[in-house]
């Protein structure tokens, strides 16, 4: 740093009140005011927008430093820092009323800032939209009121593109070729530009083929954005490709990286003797997995035996660090994957199938290296100590979740007879497992009854049927071991002061409180715990609410109110759950935080520290990569739902509603499993309004409600499958329609399908 300072020419007393001067010297051979300190003086007092020449002036800025000074200002525009006005002054878009944020589009063409800081989301009409694309960042200024009395706004600056390739289908209208956005909030289509001649490498595609298209111009208030094809999927409705469009609507990384590749290459095919090194040898144990029929990557296999009046549980796990080391090429394709994502028939693992489904897997019957979380169960089902370690296991038999059920909750004597040698350690597992029920009703955590499908496809990869799929008590067993071991992992790592993502649910919202509370009210319910109730006070209503006619109803409202878990360093609990401290340890095969927590584990047994960068930019990321798996996997769903239901328009179906908008009212069907539209002019000759208190929508003349949980019937009568939509009406059903004319607070019993949160592998999403 001394040879720099020496460089330097001596600076003014300006310059060198820069409150981060010492951080530029150290950074550069000629310093310039920091970004902050142009900020300070830019905001100081009654300051007003600054020429390239006063702003130099007002911060001593030499000759030869004002082109370097002019980047500066620049990027620092580019971040939405800084903004020139017209005339070409520098300002601070906070002393002009601008706000910054992202672009989120509507298919009708509309959109809205979503602030940065926070606030108000933004009108910004189709007009303004021409400029951007959905995802995009821009600065913008409020210019007045909607007619709906929401801020409004004009679109200043565009300071950052967030689409270069998109899919969607191609079209041809009088000769312009375009590309309709399978991304239905970018309701502008793409110019495809006139091939150049010569060109013999550019793609051709027909009308109505899905295409991925490169944005050569971004759109701007005179022009559309221009694309280039650059990848042809084929036709819209062949085999699987509801998934190829859901990839890159998405942005799933899908391919492995080169370096990934070569790296998997090098990995051996089965556990190595020098692999054995500082582990103990557990392969004596007869561990087993216990997954789904359908299952192939093996996190965690379980073992249990007595111990004085309580028991011995292991919960061993896939050692993925071991092979995945931090700032690897795999590391980094598995961070930006972030988790596997579960399609129908398909899977997008987040490692290589060489480590997902083989060496890291615990498969049956060969050698696997794990993290063993080894537990001292008391009697009343409170872990009394734990230990972590790696070692070397050797899993005796993969089981099933029909299986287990089928020998020790049926008494099935075929399967038991089968499963003879390994009866004793499930039948001692299913006592821990009841013991680990008893402490979770006793620690108060919310247990919500949802309701799980499956679907069921032909030879041509389309549904043949949709079905109910029952969780048994097999899949609760496994969960609460899984529970245990995440809890032992969070609290290792809190006691240890070692950093690491937890899996956090933080506390409802008062405001949400307070609507539950409203609405609990009309049914003489009351919520405890004043204004911050526990998970206690949740589990107590939902114990005191059931065989009521209206459970469903109340405890999907109930279920609404609450925050959703994501990752994050910082460690709040887990309100759901009841927990203290609670983290993610028992997935590391397809969960990234899994993969970080047994490094952080690893680390305080050796001891060291272990930084894989900022936790607070991990933890959102990771967050996001679970959403974003969550959306695509809904929307290949709803393709393929829609394509089941396309030959069945006309037929007449019962069902429940599943939400209550202002534009009407979604119905799920009880047999089908399936959720379509009734459009708000379609629910009678009367004027209706959404009670977004009550959950209703309610006639204004009639006086008609129909409500959240109502049992209804319905006739199909439009399938879209660009759009993903059913579309239903009411059918005239004497008895349904004199009981929706009863204003009453007493609901029909009904089935319920939750639609989000459902888990890949042990059914509830914590």
């Amino acid at each position: 740093m001394s040879n720099k300072k020496s460089r330097v020419p001596k600076l003014s007393r300006i310059r060198s009140a820069d409150p981060h001067l010492e951080r530029e010297m150290a950074k550069y051979d000629h310093p310039l005011p920091s970004r902050e300190y142009v900020l300070e003086m830019l905001g100081a007092g009654d300051a007003v927008p600054q020429s390239f020449d006063d702003l130099c002036a007002l911060l001593d800025v030499q000759e030869f430093e004002r082109e370097t000074f002019q980047r500066r200002l620049g990027a620092m525009a580019r971040d939405g820092q800084l903004l020139q006005n017209r005339r070409g002054d520098w300002l601070i878009p906070d002393k002009a009323d601008l706000i910054r944020g992202r672009i989120q589009g509507h298919p009708d063409g509309f959109g809205f800032l979503v602030p940065e800081e926070g606030g108000d989301d933004v009108f910004l009409g189709s007009k303004e939209m021409d400029k951007v694309l959905h995802g995009d960042k821009a600065i913008v200024r409020i210019i007045g009121i909607d007619r709906k009395g929401r801020p409004e706004g004009k679109i200043v600056e565009v300071t950052e593109r967030a689409n270069v390739r998109l899919v969607g289908r191609v079209f041809n209208e009088h000769g312009v070729w375009f590309v309709e956005a399978e991304n239905r909030r970018i309701s502008q289509d793409i110019l495809i530009a006139p091939q150049q001649k010569g060109d013999r490498k550019a793609l051709k595609p027909e009308a109505g083929q899905v295409v991925m298209v490169e944005i050569l111009e971004q759109p701007s208030r005179q022009s559309q954005p221009i694309g280039k094809v650059v990848e042809i999927l084929g036709n819209y409705a062949d085999p699987g490709m509801e998934i190829e469009i859901a990839l890159r609507k998405h942005d799933l990384p899908f391919e492995f990286s080169r370096e990934a590749e070569l790296q998997t290459k090098k990995l051996p095919d089965a556990v190595r003797k020098s692999d054995w090194k500082g582990r103990e040898d557990i392969t004596g144990l007869p561990l087993v997995t216990i997954d789904g029929e359908t299952a192939r990557d093996f996190d965690d296999a379980v073992y249990c035996e007595p111990q004085g009046k309580g028991f011995r549980l292991i919960v061993a796990i896939a050692d993925v660090s071991h092979y995945v080391g931090a700032g690897s090429a795999l590391d980094q394709d598995a961070y930006d994957r972030g988790n596997s994502v579960y399609f129908p028939r398909r899977v997008i693992p987040m490692l290589p199938e060489k480590l997902s489904n083989g060496l890291c897997s615990l498969n049956p019957q060969v050698e696997r290296l794990c993290m063993v979380c080894d537990m001292s169960i008391a009697a009343t089902g409170a872990v009394k100590r734990y230990r972590f370690y790696p070692a070397v296991m050797f899993s005796h038999a993969r089981l099933t979740y029909t299986e287990v059920a089928a020998a020790i909750y049926e008494n099935d004597a075929e399967t038991r007879k089968k499963l003879a040698p390994l009866l004793p350690q499930l039948e001692n597992l299913n006592t821990v497992f009841r013991l680990l029920l008893k402490a979770r009703e006793k620690r108060g955590a919310i247990d919500f009854d949802t309701a799980e499908t499956r679907m069921v496809f032909d030879d041509h990869g389309k549904i043949e049927r949709i079905e109910a799929y029952e969780r048994n008590d097999a899949h609760r067993l496994i969960e609460e071991c899984m529970l245990a071991a995440n809890v032992c992992a969070s609290e290792f790592l809190h006691e240890h002061e070692h950093p690491t993502l937890y899996r956090v649910h933080p506390e409802p919202k008062p405001s949400k409180v307070e609507k539950l509370r409203e609405f609990l009210a009309t049914f003489g319910l009351q919520l405890a715990g004043g204004d911050s109730p526990k998970a206690k006070d949740y589990a107590k209503l939902l114990e005191s609410i059931q065989g009521r006619p209206d459970k469903v109803l109340l405890q999907t409202v109930m279920l609404r109110s609450l925050q959703q878990a994501v990752y994050s360093p910082d460690n709040v609990g887990h309100f759901g759950l009841a927990y203290e401290s609670y983290t993610h340890f028992t997935s590391p095969i397809r969960r990234y935080p899994d993969l970080l927590v047994h490094r952080s584990i690893k680390a305080v047994l050796q001891p060291e520290q272990y930084q894989p960068g900022d936790w607070d930019e991990i933890g959102l990321h990771c967050s996001a990569t679970e959403r974003r798996a969550d959306e695509a996997t809904r929307d290949v769903e709803a393709w393929l739902k829609c394509y089941y239901m396309q030959d069945r328009i006309g037929e007449e179906f019962s069902g429940s509603i599943s939400s209550v908008v202002p534009f009407g009212i979604f119905v799920a069907l009880d047999d089908v499993f399936i959720e379509g539209l009734i459009h708000i002019s379609d629910l009678g000759r009367d004027y209706f309004h959404f009670d977004e208190a009550a959950h209703a929508i309610v006639g204004e003349r009639t006086g008609v409600r129909y409500r959240l949980a109502d049992r209804i019937r319905v006739q199909l009568v439009r399938v879209d499958l660009e759009q993903n939509k059913i579309d239903f009406r009411l059918v005239t059903d004497p008895m349904i329609k004199a009981v929706a004319e009863v204003s009453s607070h007493v609901e029909r019993p009904g089935k319920y399908r939750k639609q989000e949160g459902k888990s890949v592998k042990h059914g509830m999403r914590h």
